[in-house]
């Protein structure tokens, strides 16, 4: 005899996705009234050590901010200063530091971690917090363009193992996002242009109009103009919260839209030791997934074309040497692994229209690379 006792519930999430600027002067409060006010919050702060070099008061401002507001909330202890980039996913000691920081310093599941950083320190970060006490509250201050309107917004957090890319992670909601958009002002030009790439990505597979736009403006985002990059961060963050809320945010199916074109990004930067940053393996991604699209006759040339000049006058290579060989490939079975299920990859039905496809045709995925690069070498791309 079998008895089976089934249980079902639902567990709301909400978060806020907050912008501004200057968030540590002691007269904004948005982080802050972000915190709950049932009691005196204790909150533990972990720096991306590239931001801590690039601002060298902001943990002076901290420690003033913390004073300013004594009555809402307590650091921990002295913010912590992890190595930042995709090295702070890769060396498990890092992680477990900060797992060790709370239970050192007492941070429960009532206390806060406030993650000041780039996307994959956020990532380092936030799996820390999700694995202690079965959970702390997490607060994201992203850094970069990338995290503020992509990698942060979302709900999963990671570290790579075995030399594959988010292997160990979890599903967990941020308790709050903050982007300071000063923080974008010191940025290198390769990490300002990078976050622009999952901008694209969201505009190829969901709205034509965005994507003009990003073409109308690729110009003054070159040029490192704010006011349209500001636009353009909280447009894309719009879409990504407006795709994970009414689709699949927990990733249980085999679809997985909003990675267009990071089945060969992610085998990308592993196969350049990270040479290639992520934005830019998701611009080369991207570029050679509508290449593909182009050759199965889904898209025009001359869309082919806008999108690779888009990409080029934003400063981008979109050629690698490790785009050759068969080591490319292997990312295919890589990704299929990571997800589960039957393969599933976004193409480019039309430009602003993604569709989802189970199968690669491998010596297709050779011509794309092929012609991907002879349009890379060219100085001048004509579009009708």
């Amino acid at each position: 005899m079998n008895t089976i006792i089934e249980q079902s519930f639902s567990v709301p999430f909400n978060y806020q996705v907050c912008f501004s600027e200057e968030i540590f002067a002691p007269e904004n409060r948005l982080f802050v009234d972000i915190l709950s006010k049932e009691r005196k919050s204790k909150v533990l702060f972990v720096v991306d050590n590239g931001v801590a070099e690039a601002h060298p008061n902001l943990l002076n401002q901290l420690k003033t901010y913390s004073e300013a507001h004594s009555e809402s909330f307590t650091m921990a202890t002295d913010p912590i200063v992890v190595v930042g980039g995709e090295a702070s996913k890769n060396d498990e000691a890092i992680y477990k530091e900060i797992v060790e920081a709370t239970h050192l310093y007492g941070i429960d599941r009532h206390s806060y971690i406030a993650v000041i950083g780039g996307g994959a320190v956020i990532d380092m970060v936030g799996f820390a917090a999700a694995i202690s006490h079965r959970g702390i509250r997490l607060i994201r201050i992203p850094t970069t363009v990338l995290s503020q309107n992509d990698s942060a917004v979302g709900v999963k957090n990671s570290v790579n193992v075995f030399g594959k890319k988010n292997y160990l992670g979890t599903f967990t909601p941020p308790y709050a996002v903050l982007n300071d958009f000063n923080f974008l002002k010191t940025l290198d030009d390769r990490d300002w242009r990078s976050g622009i790439s999952e901008a694209i990505k969201v505009a190829l597979i969901k709205d034509l109009s965005f994507f003009t736009w990003i073409e109308d403006n690729s110009t003054a985002l070159a040029d490192r103009e704010m006011a349209p990059m500001q636009e353009l961060i909280i447009r894309c963050a719009q879409m990504h919260l407006d795709h994970i809320s009414g689709k699949d945010p927990f990733e249980f199916g085999s679809s997985r839209p909003l990675d267009f074109g990071h089945w060969a990004a992610h085998k990308l930067e592993h196969l350049s030791d990270f040479r290639i940053r992520h934005g830019e393996a998701v611009a080369i991604g991207i570029a050679l997934d509508s290449t593909y699209s182009f050759l199965k006759g889904w898209i025009s040339e001359d869309d082919l074309l806008r999108i690779i000049a888009a990409f080029k006058t934003l400063g981008f290579d979109l050629f690698a040497p490790e785009l050759g060989g068969e080591n490319l490939i292997k990312g295919l079975k890589e990704f299929q692994e990571h997800l589960g299920g039957q393969l599933t990859i976004m193409l480019l039905k039309a430009l602003g229209k993604g569709e989802e496809v189970h199968e690669m045709d491998h010596q297709l995925i050779h011509q794309a690379i092929d012609l991907l690069k002879s349009y890379n070498q060219k100085q001048n791309l004509v579009t009708s």
